[in-house]
């Protein structure tokens, strides 16, 4: 070992020493590498947000060609260079996290992003907002639910409230964690604050932040992100929040957060700190736990149910039953089910229609038909329990 690294390396263990006593923790900062380069904002502008960061007490390092009083730079002239010693430091331990303003991360890891609620000032975790849980939309949701609860756990929230956004996928995937739930894993359920409450939330709890988790796909949450994140400016600089979040998945280990390339150094030094808090939350130790409880409840069964192939529904010819007054709605069926679901109570005798109601797609029944209809359709897995 070189001299002066010799010297670099006692001189940093004398300080923290020198930290532990002063503070009674011997607990190092986190160390988190930020790459500078790509930015639509320049550099100066990710080493604004390092230098923000790192006067709350994380080592900073940053990946780049510039240098400012109080952050590490480790030089690279590209992008190519940058992820390079990026994850360079995080495989040899030398970083506990990074910030970048893209990554490919592998199938089943996405990112759970944080954002502020503009109606209240409130925090919300977005799950998830970059990535690809799952190659379908509700299965992957499902996985979105448990990386946003990881998330929120590691940063302090003991038991956070779930809500799904009101989009395609939502119904399948409320079945899906209610089943979960009823096999033993712990989820909190949101209830929206319109008049009819339940988990599937509207724009209006968008805005109020009514969840602590809002669970959506990812290209919808990265949407909502940057349109949360800038919508003070005119879209061209993020200067609200934490960003793009950290790629969670099972065994995934690597701690990387996005950011975007329109993130503004406000937004650079909150994914920071939002990488630092999870470091000191444990979050790895968090994940394996909630996917072992999530496992043991029967998510791979459930997970393999929604992602394998569906088949096309049989062409079955059902008569229609006569008419009658329909006034009674049953919610939480698929636009894409709704047909079939309508027919499986013709099926019974029952008259049905489908329609839209203002949360979704209906079918409407009469009132002396609804609480057998509901029935039905809970015991073809139409609706949740």
């Amino acid at each position: 070992m070189p001299d002066n690294l010799v010297e670099k390396t006692i001189a940093k263990t004398f300080m923290e020493i020198a930290n532990g006593l002063e503070t009674g923790s011997f607990n190092r900062p986190a160390r988190i590498a930020v790459i500078g380069i790509g930015s639509e904002h320049g550099e100066r502008n990710v080493l604004e947000g390092a230098v923000l960061a790192a006067k709350k007490g994380i080592e900073v390092t940053l990946i780049g060609t510039l240098n400012a009083e109080g952050v590490n730079t480790i030089k690279a002239e590209s992008t190519e260079a940058a992820f390079e010693i990026m994850e360079r430091l995080l495989d040899d331990g030398e970083a506990d996290g990074a910030v970048a303003m893209h990554y490919l991360f592998p199938i089943g890891v996405s990112t759970v992003g944080r954002a502020v609620a503009p109606g209240t000032g409130k925090e919300m975790f977005m799950a998830t907002t970059t990535g690809t849980s799952s190659l379908d939309r509700a299965a992957g949701m499902v996985k979105n639910t448990i990386f946003g609860i990881i998330a929120a756990k590691a940063c302090g929230i003991g038991s956070p409230s779930v809500g799904l956004l009101n989009i395609d996928g939502a119904r399948q995937t409320e079945n899906a964690l209610r089943q979960l739930k009823k096999n033993g894993y712990d989820i909190c359920f949101a209830s929206s604050g319109r008049e009819d409450g339940g988990c599937i939330m509207r724009g209006n709890d968008l805005l109020a932040g009514t969840s602590d988790v809002m669970v959506c796909d990812s290209l919808t949450g990265n949407i909502l992100m940057k349109s949360l994140s800038a919508f003070t400016t005119g879209g061209s600089y993020e200067s609200v929040g934490w960003g793009y979040g950290p790629g969670i998945g099972e065994e995934y280990n690597r701690l990387i957060m996005i950011a975007s390339r329109a993130s503004g150094a406000p937004v650079i030094a909150g994914a920071i700190e939002y990488a630092a808090q999870l470091i000191r939350g444990k979050f790895r130790d968090i994940a394996k736990k909630e996917f072992a409880a999530a496992n043991k409840a029967g998510l791979k069964n459930i997970l393999e149910s929604m992602e394998k192939p569906k088949a096309a529904v049989a062409s079955e010819e059902v008569s229609q039953p006569p008419k009658e007054v329909v006034t009674d709605q049953i919610t939480g069926i698929e636009i894409m089910s709704l047909d079939d679901a309508t027919k499986a109570l013709w099926k019974e005798g029952i008259y049905a229609e489908s329609g839209m109601g203002c949360t979704g797609p209906v079918v409407l029944v009469s009132h002396e038909n609804l609480v057998k209809a509901e029935e039905i359709l809970r015991q073809g897995n139409w609706i949740a329990e």
